[in-house]
């Protein structure tokens, strides 16, 4: 992140919190007239939105008035943890037979016959 928008952030903004993946979030200290404070997200390393967690999401929005608890919101047993987007990455979903997963499926059961119109 370059100088000035650090400097910008200081003067303008105050930050809120952190998240789990050291997001750094901020809300304006002034609003302009009429409008809610524009509010921020300072990503840790590569900007990549699918880094904001649910939780900061819809405090970034206006959807929730206040951050949200420095632990996060309490989660069910069901809920798994957040993961960004990892397309792309040696992390990405790949299914079996996937040409960088081995490249061999499994083979065909025999009992599909295409729909024939006559």
């Amino acid at each position: 992140m370059d100088l000035v928008t650090l400097l910008t952030l200081k003067l303008m903004a105050k930050q809120v919190g952190i998240d789990q993946f050291k997001n750094r979030y901020y809300e304006e200290r002034r609003a302009r007239l009429g409008k809610p404070p524009r509010r921020y997200v300072r990503y840790n390393g590569l900007s990549e939105a699918t880094k904001v967690p649910a939780d900061w999401h819809g405090w970034l929005h206006h959807t929730e008035l206040s951050p949200p608890p420095s632990g996060g919101y309490e989660k069910y047993e069901w809920q798994k943890e957040h993961l960004p987007n990892l397309t792309g990455t040696s992390d990405a979903y790949r299914p079996q037979g996937h040409m960088l997963n081995g490249g061999k499926r499994k083979s065909a059961t025999g009992d599909y016959e295409p729909w024939n119109p006559v």
